[in-house]
């Protein structure tokens, strides 16, 4: 069987609660950065998973697409450029799509709240550099994501409301499940520390 050749990068996957911070840290890494989020299903899709309610639970892994954003993963991290879909939370759509490059990096960073989903998936690929589970307290967190859906207009304040103490309810699990999942707990500023030090490195 032939060797696998070396991928010109590896990714930092980088996962946690809705509202934790992940995009800002992943923003202000200064490295390559491709938002796992944008994989995210189209809202008339009959595979979306549903609350009891009947409203879509946009918080569970069915809800996205875990084939296209691993082919995604590994496209950008052999070749150096992949295309990513750009989606639209407030209309539950994808609205079209954007070129992500390397540049260069021999590093880079994809977060989403489905991170766990990749983790063993990155690593048998062999582009995985490290994981990173980020958390801080629950409360904070759920103002957090409040304060922001509600500017962004993601959805109905209703809905914000129900799904913000759902997702204050889950929090615990879902830094659980990460963490089983291969990622590592970290605090915010410590997100931030690992990162710059990586950057400096690419």
């Amino acid at each position: 069987m032939p060797a696998v050749a070396e991928p010109l990068a590896r990714v930092v996957l980088i996962g946690g609660a809705s509202g934790s911070g992940k995009s800002r840290i992943a923003e202000r890494s200064g490295l390559p950065v491709l938002r796992l989020d944008d994989f995210y299903r189209e809202g008339d899709d009959p595979a979306l998973p549903r609350l009891e309610t009947g409203e879509v639970d946009w918080d569970h892994p069915g809800s996205w697409h875990l084939d296209r954003a691993a082919d995604a993963l590994e496209q950008l991290a052999r070749t150096g450029r992949t295309s990513a879909p750009v989606y639209d939370i407030s209309r539950s759509a994808t609205v079209g799509s954007r070129d992500v490059t390397l540049d260069g990096a021999t590093l880079f960073v994809a977060e989403g709240v489905f991170v766990g989903e990749v983790v063993a998936e990155a690593r048998r690929r062999g582009i995985l550099a490290d994981a990173l589970c980020v958390h801080r307290s629950r409360w904070v967190t759920m103002g957090l994501r409040f304060a922001r859906d509600l500017r962004e207009r993601r959805k109905s304040p209703a809905f914000l409301v129900r799904r913000g103490m759902l997702l204050a309810r889950r929090e615990p699990v879902i830094v659980a499940r990460l963490t089983d999942a291969g990622c590592r707990p970290v605090r915010v500023r410590a997100a931030r520390r690992i990162l710059a030090r990586s950057a400096g490195r690419a």
